[in-house]
């Protein structure tokens, strides 16, 4: 957390954003790290790899951090500090002075609530399913034991009948550039050019590849005969969830996919109680693919406004 100079200077200076930039990292993370929270959007590394496609600027408001979108100009939840709805009311006064509408997003369900007991009937809160975390057991992702875990298991299975010569490495930069070729390979396989939303996930993707030493990112990958097939790469969102930010493998090695989950887990995760993979993005398959996986809870998130005549 900032020390008393940085909190005396917060308290009396206004408020001014910046654009987040990676040498902004080892100011953020403390505060970052104050609030313990199991969303992927909390890590510095998750905000950064997507500033591309969402463009954020930061500010210290009232002791706490406060990201803002560039676009929509829509706040972020207050992160670190001691008083937190002292920032929701400058940021509520902040859009009146500029009149422009308030909006927050990403807001998790504790947070909502907190909005609710600090200024009573102000808010339309709004949940979207499409924007849930997916959090797993990660003994469960580790050992898949049990019948519902029965398919996965088979998957396994074929991959090591059909695969006799494949090993698991982490991630480094010795290795890296295997895994960039293959996400390039990836990249065209699945026709992401013509997507923009799977383009932009592929430049996330090779932008964590490339500076994954700088964000303090983890990474491991799965051979077989030598060649890269899989890779995966995370972080720790607190101290008992570990986050899965990307998760690359070729869909003609069977049971390639739920290799990389399982071993990730394994070697990644391990003195995590729980894996964050992540939300769905409203897509069936991948819905039904997160689901398979038997999740614990779903981190839901809301976008908020004011209500009308508020």
């Amino acid at each position: 957390m900032p020390n008393s100079m940085e909190e005396k200077v917060t308290e009396t200076m206004e408020p001014e954003f910046k654009l987040l930039e990676l040498e902004d990292r080892e100011i953020l993370q403390p505060y970052l790290q104050a609030d313990a929270n199991r969303s992927c959007e909390r890590t510095f590394a998750n905000i950064y790899l997507w500033k591309r496609q969402y463009p954020v600027e930061y500010a210290f408001v009232k002791g706490s951090l406060v990201f803002r979108s560039v676009r929509s100009g829509s706040f972020s939840f207050p992160v670190g500090g001691e008083d937190k709805k002292a920032a929701v009311g400058w940021m509520l006064e902040q859009c009146e002075r500029e009149q422009r509408p308030f909006q927050m997003h990403v807001v998790l369900k504790e947070e909502a609530k907190l909005l609710e007991e600090w200024f009573p009937d102000r808010f339309s809160i709004v949940f979207n399913r499409d924007t849930a975390d997916y959090l797993y057991e990660t003994q469960k992702l580790q050992t898949l034991t049990g019948k519902k875990y029965h398919a996965k298991r088979n998957y396994i299975n074929r991959f090591l009948q059909q695969n006799a010569d494949w090993s698991y490495e982490q991630i480094t930069s010795e290795n890296a550039e295997e895994c960039f070729q293959m996400a390039q390979e990836w990249r065209r396989e699945n026709g992401c050019e013509d997507d923009p939303d799977k383009n932009a996930e592929m430049c996330v993707t090779f932008n964590a590849l490339r500076l994954l030493d700088e964000l303090s990112l983890t990474g491991g990958l799965i051979r077989v005969d030598g060649r890269v097939v899989a890779f995966a790469i995370g972080e720790p969102a607190c101290g008992d969830t570990f986050v899965v930010h990307i998760e690359k493998a070729y869909a003609e090695v069977d049971g390639a996919y739920p290799m990389i989950n399982q071993q990730f887990a394994i070697h990644a995760a391990e003195g995590y109680t729980y894996i964050n993979r992540e939300d769905d993005m409203g897509e069936e398959g991948l819905r039904r693919a997160k689901l398979s996986y038997q999740p614990v809870n779903l981190i839901e998130k809301a976008f908020v406004t004011l209500k009308e005549g508020r």
